[in-house]
């Protein structure tokens, strides 16, 4: 699959600092020292969960691309757009994996 994303390398991760509950397939999450809430629609709420343990933008847009009925061009923009606001919002961030080399 052809990689839309301009950084694919990224690796996001979801926040422990919040509370997170789920009501039907949506999501609700607070932040506890802000007291914002924050509500995730039921696709936000899978990636949610799928960022329990890191991925990258790629991996994300692989998931739900076998998840989901849509097509390439509007989940890049979608999971683009929801990372960034995540990330804004600090409901996740992102992780600096550093790899080392021996010289």
């Amino acid at each position: 699959m052809k990689n839309m994303f301009q950084n694919s390398s990224i690796t996001y991760i979801a926040s422990s600092e919040y509370l997170y509950s789920e009501i039907d397939s949506e999501a609700v999450i607070l932040d506890i020292q802000s007291g914002i809430y924050y509500g995730l629609n039921d696709t936000g709420n899978q990636i949610w969960h799928w960022l329990q343990t890191p991925k990258t933008s790629s991996e994300l847009l692989d998931l739900l691309l076998e998840e989901y009925d849509v097509i390439l061009e509007q989940a890049t923009d979608d999971l683009q757009n929801l990372l960034q606001e995540m990330v804004n919002t600090g409901l996740i961030k992102t992780v600096n994996e550093q790899v080392s080399q021996v010289s």
